[in-house]
């Protein structure tokens, strides 16, 4: 009776992760990788400081102030507190910017393009919108009240106030797709969706 040869198991490494319920081993990082979580985590801190100041000064100091202390005190001082935050706010943007930049390229394959495409461009007008105001409004309110313009009062006084409103508006904007932005990024780490990049 001669020995009955084996041959040589052919099966693959998929085959086993079937059998074990084991996912396969993705290639890289599988589109939400280290670098993908650690950029977010710094695009998410420095969103946190940037809705903090503008929940706290739109929210609280303004109004307060404002009702607090007497005119033109109190416009002479939020000017000059507001024109501190512009320069917080543009230290946030930069942040938030290179750390899109960085996530985006350092893990380039994404389970959700379509989200990724929606928190860039949310981003990239927040980031906009910060700009025009540190730049374009602020420097313009400042130098009217320290001119002695007060709001309301004269065409100068209307324009004043114009420009608190864009001001205003500009900042509800940056409220808002703040907070898109960190409802997207949470989107684009669940773990629902690192299983889809995975099995992708």
């Amino acid at each position: 009776m001669q020995p009955s040869s084996v041959k040589p198991s052919s099966a693959s490494p998929f085959d086993a992760s079937v059998g074990t319920g084991a996912a396969p081993a993705p290639e890289g990082t599988a589109g939400v990788g280290w670098v993908r979580r650690a950029s977010t985590s710094v695009a998410l801190l420095a969103i946190a400081v940037w809705l903090g100041g503008l929940l706290a000064l739109g929210a609280v100091a303004a109004p307060v102030v404002f009702s607090v202390v007497p005119m033109p005190a109190s416009a002479d001082a939020m000017t000059i507190v507001f024109r501190r935050f512009d320069l917080v706010t543009l230290a946030c943007a930069l942040v938030v910017l290179v750390a899109e930049a960085v996530g985006l390229l350092g893990s380039p394959r994404s389970a959700s393009p379509a989200i990724d495409r929606w928190r860039v461009l949310a981003t990239l007008v927040a980031c906009s919108l910060a700009t025009y105001e540190a730049t374009a409004i602020s420097p313009r309110i400042a130098a009217l009240h320290h001119a002695g313009v007060v709001r309301g009062a004269g065409p100068e006084g209307m324009l004043l106030s114009r420009l608190h409103d864009v001001a205003e508006w500009c900042g509800k904007c940056e409220l808002l797709l703040l907070v898109a932005i960190v409802v997207l990024h949470v989107a684009a780490l669940s773990p629902a969706r690192g299983k889809a990049a995975n099995r992708g």
